[in-house]
């Protein structure tokens, strides 16, 4: 008779919660995760173990047909390096009473990392401005800000602060959702692993469960256009300063020879 490995039974069963947890992904996306949390395994171990066990992927809901422009043509803006180009996109969900809430999506083209969601029952051009200047603060102004035509981001008011800062805005042609692909994939992922998931009691619970999904899709999530490794990933300093090192801002005092 064929005998396993020993570790067999703690990797099923990690395989196991794993998938409980993060029920939208397949075999590749948790051996990254279990490479993460220390398993040394391929990903043909991590996949006989996923179907010997039954597990599998929900199907998805069926395509739909896209909507091209009268002349096909399709212009582009490819990012080539972090803050080169940002894009964000307005997402709807509801709260459990029915009310609906809208999310504010901002990402980084290059790194894939979600830089900001704002929740709130109305957002405004006003809201925009916010949530961008919070990012300039932290990290800079970027060359290009690409949006829909929606009513909110053709605001005057937004495309002339814009301009003011010393970005341009790169905004998409009608009905061409491809053009702002990076966002629309993220607003994918956050419906398809989060939205349709979860119930929301109210607007606090929905900013809360979010914001921590957020985070989570940022420095654990791998990303398969990564190479399975997350947007921004934690760094821990290695290996640790002793205690009772001096800080860089009160540097050690050498000690003084002794003269005999």
């Amino acid at each position: 008779m064929p005998r396993g490995r020993p570790d067999e039974e703690a990797l099923t069963a990690d395989i196991i919660a794993l998938a409980s947890q993060y029920g939208r992904y397949g075999y590749r996306r948790i051996t990254a995760l279990l490479r993460d949390a220390g398993w040394a395994v391929n990903v043909k171990r991590v996949e006989r173990l996923w179907r010997r066990v039954g597990l599998k992927v929900p199907q998805k809901q069926p395509k739909r047909s896209r909507l091209w422009l009268g002349n096909g043509s399709c212009v582009r803006l490819r990012p080539e390096r972090p803050n080169h180009v940002w894009s964000y996109d307005f997402v709807e969900s509801r709260t459990h009473d029915g009310r609906k809430f809208r999310m504010l999506n901002l990402i980084d083209e290059f790194t894939r990392e979600c830089l900001s969601i704002r929740i709130d029952r109305r957002l405004r051009s006003t809201d925009v401005i916010d949530v961008l200047s919070d990012q300039f603060i932290l990290r800079g102004v970027p060359d290009h800000i690409r949006s829909d035509n929606g009513p909110e981001v053709v605001a005057m008011a937004v495309r002339e602060w814009i301009a003011a800062v010393g970005a341009r805005t790169a905004y998409i042609e009608p009905g061409s959702p491809w053009e702002n692909g990076y966002c629309e994939s993220f607003n994918a992922k956050l419906r398809d692993e989060l939205l349709n998931g979860e119930i929301f009691y109210s607007l606090a619970e929905a900013k809360i469960v979010i914001e921590g999904w957020r985070q989570h899709y940022n420095t654990k999530r791998p990303h398969s256009s990564l190479g399975y490794r997350p947007p921004a990933p934690e760094v821990v300093q290695w290996p640790a300063p002793p205690s009772g090192a001096a800080s860089p801002a009160t540097p050690a005092v050498a000690p003084r020879p002794i003269m005999h």
